[in-house]
């Protein structure tokens, strides 16, 4: 049990840092493109937004391939196992159950599943700020259609 709890706190320390990379670059990113002065400031923050959480998608998307790399690096799953699909259903928490680990290695399940709820809600929490960052903005440039009250 002490090994699960060991390679699975290295792969969520290693999603961790991932995702703080991540999110670094994202929030670059959004801030440079949020603070322009636009146009059409309502195309202007849902482009802002669509980039954000498209990054975001990336950047679980390659967390769970590390999860099922982990899998076949331990052998968590029953041979023949689709690795990427068990990854998915655990890090997404949708718990399928078509396929489960092999005994030795049942605690992978739910700490990947922590891994995942702890990534998205910090993944929703980047989205939030980075939506009022651009609004805050927007109501400072007095964009049109934007006011104070929108600053949140």
């Amino acid at each position: 049990m002490a090994l699960q709890f060991l390679i699975g706190t290295i792969v969520s320390l290693a999603n961790i840092m991932i995702h703080a990379l991540v999110t670094v670059g994202a929030i670059g990113i959004a801030r440079s493109a949020g603070l322009r002065h636009t146009i059409w400031p309502r195309s202007h923050l849902m482009a802002v937004m669509v980039a954000t959480a498209a990054v975001l998608m990336v950047a679980h998307t390659l967390e769970i391939l590390v999860w099922a790399i982990a899998y076949r690096i331990v052998g968590a799953a029953p041979e023949g196992s689709d690795l990427l699909y068990f990854a998915f259903v655990n890090y997404t928490t949708l718990g399928y159950g078509d396929i489960t680990p092999v005994p030795d290695w049942r605690l992978v399940g739910p700490m990947t599943a922590m891994n995942g709820i702890l990534l998205f809600g910090w993944s929703t929490a980047v989205l939030f700020e980075v939506l009022r960052k651009t609004l805050q903005h927007l109501a400072a440039i007095k964009a049109e259609g934007f006011s104070s009250e929108d600053r949140g």
